[in-house]
């Protein structure tokens, strides 16, 4: 069977990334594929568009059932992930059939029609769905598991620092000092802990036929719950920040999260702030580009608390995203 060609773009990223072991790892991937679709009985499909960090194609098994197959680089994200939908169990989140993490690639339950959620133009609409998935999702701390905590993100910021000599470069100052302050504080006063998503975006979640949207690629997080809106709040980046009144926009998502899950709004919005400098940190870290949105939204987030917020209704001008 032909496997299909490593697209360029995702070739590129897993190199910038991880540099000759990436290529090296680029240069086996095509038999790795080979292996495991003959091993697992699959026929495999070119890879979906827009690969970002790990190799995503589907495939039919040999009784017909149409599969989603991951490969990723050599680490612990394939584990955590694999665990982590090993505990959602399919609640909220696409199934994990089989896996073989020596190898580094999953099988997943493939999600028709496999709709996005950023596909639904109304805001409000997108957020009431993304907030019911993560409901779903939460879970009580295992006792033992490979996750890391929210603490051991919020330590990567450190590295800002020290990147520029012991100042924030060119990130703004005040907003790397609001970030590792909103990481300390909300971190000392956390609510239970809960098995999280970590990356619940609007491409993150898929129309499914079994349930009417299910999350895929879970990062496995350990934290408060209210940790898993800040990046609801962000997305999609840049187009957000392209919309009529984005500042409205993030303050409406705020009032909606906190309204619909039950959390306090400051712990919304600052959570949101503070992974947004962290994301922009993480991007600049990895490639030197493609930090500025998510250092404008955290700016934008950092507005909201010097000027009165619009009301629910007063915001929906700007609610309807492209």
């Amino acid at each position: 069977m032909p496997i299909p060609s490593i697209p360029a773009r995702f070739a590129h990223t897993i190199t910038d990334v991880h540099g000759a072991a990436g290529r090296a790892w680029l240069e086996r991937l095509p038999g790795l594929l080979a292996d495991g679709a003959a091993r697992w009985g699959l026929t495999l499909g070119p890879p979906f568009p827009h690969l970002s960090y790990n190799y995503a194609a589907p495939a039919m098994r040999a009784d017909g059932t149409e599969v989603v197959v991951k490969v990723g680089y050599p680490g612990e994200q394939l584990t955590r992930e694999a665990e982590a939908l090993r505990l959602f169990d399919g609640e909220g989140a696409a199934r994990l059939l089989m896996a073989d993490l020596a190898w580094g690639a999953l099988v997943l339950e493939r999600l028709a029609p496999g709709t996005p959620l950023r596909t639904v133009r109304d805001d409000e609409r997108a957020i009431t769905i993304a907030a019911s998935v993560l409901r779903q999702l939460w879970r009580p701390v295992p006792a033992q598991h490979p996750f890391p905590a929210v603490a051991d993100w919020a330590a990567d910021l450190r590295q800002l620092r020290q990147c520029f000599g012991g100042t924030s470069g060119p990130f703004p100052a005040a907003l790397v000092d609001e970030a590792e302050r909103l990481f300390a504080e909300l971190g000392d006063s956390m609510a239970a802990p809960a098995l999280l998503h970590g990356d619940l975006n609007f491409g993150n979640v898929l129309a499914a036929g079994r349930a009417p949207w299910l999350a895929i690629d879970p990062k496995g997080l350990i934290g408060e719950p209210a940790y898993d809106t800040g990046i609801l709040l962000r997305d999609p980046l840049p187009d957000l920040l392209t919309m009529p009144h984005p500042r409205r926009i993030l303050a409406r998502r705020i009032d909606q999260l906190a309204a619909e899950l039950g959390f306090a709004r400051a712990r919304v919005r600052g959570w949101g702030l503070a992974q947004a400098v962290l994301s922009a940190w993480w991007h600049f870290e990895d490639h030197g580009q493609g930090w500025e949105p998510a250092l404008a939204c955290a700016a934008l987030l950092a507005e909201i608390v010097m000027y009165p917020v619009a009301a629910l209704e007063d915001a929906r001008l700007g609610q309807q995203l492209a």
